[in-house]
């Protein structure tokens, strides 16, 4: 070649393009991100078929079956104690004396006792039951159901126009005795420290 294009020395002109480096810093950047996503997806995976995951989702399930307690509608509402009772006893029958000695029995286990004698023309002869227990509305959920525990066969009465606190127990012509007093102090016993039973609602385990 000679000219204008003659080559001059021992240096020759290099006839590739040159590299692009901005391209493969971009490359090398992308491939990157796509190892790190697909190592990020590998663990979830493992956690996955390894348990971790059911460990959070089993706490919802096991939360919703504890046992809870339903409260009673008269929890708040604690019974009176026999000394804060005061009982009325009167005799329905032919026989003699009953009215007096359910009344002194009754003191015996504490309970006040008011009246003592025979029943009046309404009941007189007329209690077919082992004995009548009469109060006032207030006593339904108070001192009837505690009286009851002395004579569980009685049958048990309100009167809403009926005025006090106290109540009576009216003796039938099927009484024989008050309930035995060791039957009685267990029904007492029930009655005042009601065991909890577990709420009907809620989802099965």
């Amino acid at each position: 070649m000679g000219g204008q294009y003659r080559i001059r020395g021992n240096k020759y002109p290099r006839m590739r393009r040159p590299r692009r480096r901005g391209r493969l810093v971009v490359l090398a950047v992308a491939s990157v991100a796509v190892l790190g996503m697909l190592g990020w997806g590998t663990l979830q995976l493992i956690d996955v078929f390894t348990g971790n995951g059911r460990k959070a989702s089993a706490a919802g399930p096991k939360a919703d079956c504890e046992t809870t307690v339903a409260p009673s509608a008269d929890a708040t509402a604690p019974l009176p104690e026999p000394g804060g009772i005061t009982v009325n006893v009167f005799n329905a029958t032919t026989r003699s004396g009953l009215a007096k000695q359910t009344a002194d029995e009754l003191k015996k286990r504490g309970f006040k006792i008011g009246d003592v004698g025979n029943a009046t023309e309404e009941f007189d002869k007329k209690v077919k039951g082992a004995g009548l227990l009469l109060g006032p509305a207030s006593s339904e959920s108070t001192s009837l159901p505690v009286l009851a525990t002395q004579l569980t066969s009685a049958e048990r009465r309100t009167d809403a126009a009926r005025k006090g606190k106290a109540v009576d127990l009216i003796i039938g012509d099927a009484f024989k005795a008050l309930t035995k007093k060791k039957d009685a102090d267990k029904a007492l016993a029930a009655l005042t420290n009601p065991e909890p039973t577990p709420s009907a609602s809620g989802n099965a385990c």
